[in-house]
């Protein structure tokens, strides 16, 4: 037993009368994002302005920055470098605590020419842990590979070109 509402049953060559809707109904999307933009208005203002405080002044001097970054690096020939001193081996390590207790503790770069042997280079990170820096950076330049791969990448947005 079936039922219909609303009307007779269409045979076969009459037009039952629905049409697919073409368009895209965008006003929800645009309430919605009218609500968000709403809300961002009002709540932007309290995240940039905090809590207002009036601080009080002071003749103390502002902290002073590392002037240059702490550069260890290691040459061809197995020479150690620290910013642009030369120091030998043995006094590597005491050289890096005299700067560290003087400056403070910063990032340390290592920098190695390639024709050193991996094993010096370890031994230089060690080292350079064992004076008291915990924050070690190995440096490295950008293969031209990659400098010409990236500049060869459309823009972003950009349509590419062809037919």
């Amino acid at each position: 037993m079936g039922m219909q509402l609303g009307g007779h049953i269409p045979d076969e060559h009459e037009d039952s009368g629905y049409r697919p809707m073409a368009e895209i109904n965008i006003t929800p999307f645009v309430d919605v994002m009218l609500v968000l933009l709403i809300i961002f208005m009002v709540a932007a203002p309290l995240l940039i302005q905090g809590v207002p405080v009036d601080l009080p002044s002071t003749s103390a001097a502002k902290l002073s920055q590392t002037k240059k970054p702490m550069v260890v690096t290691l040459n061809g020939e197995g020479n150690l470098y620290i910013r642009d001193e030369q120091v030998g081996r043995e006094a590597f390590v005491q050289r890096l605590q005299q700067i560290r207790a003087a400056e403070g503790d910063t990032v340390v770069y290592v920098r190695a020419d390639r024709k050193v042997a991996y094993g010096d280079v370890m031994e230089v990170l060690g080292r350079v842990g064992d004076s008291g820096y915990a924050r070690v950076s190995l440096l490295s330049k950008p293969s031209p590979h990659a400098a010409a791969a990236a500049s060869a990448k459309p823009a972003a947005g950009a349509a590419p070109v062809g037919n």
